[in-house]
């Protein structure tokens, strides 16, 4: 089962700086659209396999797309891959918007 992170905990542990990997598996255009962060890692679903060793395994992973639902795949994949401290965004970039950044574009 995937475990999932809210909008607020991300949030919080952007603005406390703490150390994961925020892993954005959207597609380049939409990243072009809209990002939550400047400090993330960006690989499209379709190529996390093929760059599973740009991901570090020590540290925690909180995984996102538009809804959660690519990004829930995604974990589902890693861990399957022996990555243990991996999390889905709940709600997606959307959630952020809707939350965080009522500004934000949405592709």
């Amino acid at each position: 089962m995937v475990k999932e992170k809210s909008i607020s905990e991300l949030k919080s542990r952007l603005e406390n700086q703490e150390d994961f990997i925020l892993l954005d598996v959207r597609t380049d255009n939409e990243v072009l659209v809209s990002k939550i962060t400047e400090d993330f890692i960006h690989i499209p679903m379709n190529e996390i396999p093929s760059k599973l060793s740009k991901i570090n395994k020590n540290k925690e992973i909180i995984v996102y797309c538009k809804s959660g639902v690519r990004s829930a795949k995604v974990c589902e994949y890693l861990m399957q891959n022996n990555y243990s401290k991996v999390y889905n965004l709940k709600g997606g970039i959307i959630a952020w918007a809707k939350e965080v950044d009522p500004n934000m574009l949405i592709m």
